[in-house]
């Protein structure tokens, strides 16, 4: 089992990433909400994956998370009969691991039944299944150690400048891919950062 995979970040796409470690590149499958705390290429960045094998169907893939934590959520999703490994990243990338923890237990299934191919009774049922797996207290203290860390990196103003995007009609992916080719600079806004963001929307 490869826990996690430490190295250079060289390549972005729509889906996945590309970590070098020793000379090989590590395709990574990540959910579309993580995109906005990646690094910048270049960059040594840590993934926690797991390894998804399917051998009848020849299937190897690599999914990835920035921290254990949100690698635990997803593997909590995967113990859901009818979600796999798809499922629970098409639910991780319309939901972070923080708002999903919080809709679990809050029984919010409106917002879980938002994500692609996942609908009303899919949603009630994860919840039935999950919510005894996890813990409030925990929840709280996973989401405050992730916005302090956001803030230290300047993500509070990138997920402004991104949800700004969104509303004036651009796909989640094109708003985190273009806000992320921006460098941040001391004392910028959201609104300097928005109009730098656009040019590099084609």
């Amino acid at each position: 089992m490869i826990a996690y995979i430490k190295g250079v970040l060289t390549q972005v796409f729509e889906e996945s990433i590309v970590v070098e470690q020793g000379g090989i590149g590590y395709d990574i499958q990540i959910p579309a909400s993580l995109f906005q705390s990646l690094p910048p290429c270049g960059s040594e960045v840590m993934v926690h994956t797991y390894l998804y094998v399917k051998m009848d169907m020849g299937i190897i893939s690599l999914y990835g998370f920035l921290s254990r934590e949100d690698l635990k959520v997803f593997r909590l999703l995967l113990t859901v009969s009818g979600i796999g490994p798809k499922g629970a990243l098409g639910i991780l990338s319309t939901i972070t691991p923080d708002n999903l923890r919080f809709a679990i237990l809050s029984d919010d299934s409106k917002t879980i039944a938002k994500a692609p191919g996942i609908g009303a009774k899919t949603a009630k049922k994860l919840i039935i299944e999950l919510k005894d797996k996890l813990s409030l207290s925990e929840a709280l203290e996973i989401s405050k150690e992730h916005a302090m860390q956001q803030e230290a990196g300047g993500m509070g103003i990138r997920t402004e400048a991104v949800e700004a995007l969104t509303a004036l009609g651009y796909s989640a992916t094109e708003a985190l891919r273009a806000v992320k080719r921006v460098e941040l600079t001391e004392g910028m806004t959201v609104e300097e950062l928005l109009k730098a963001s656009l040019r590099h929307i084609q």
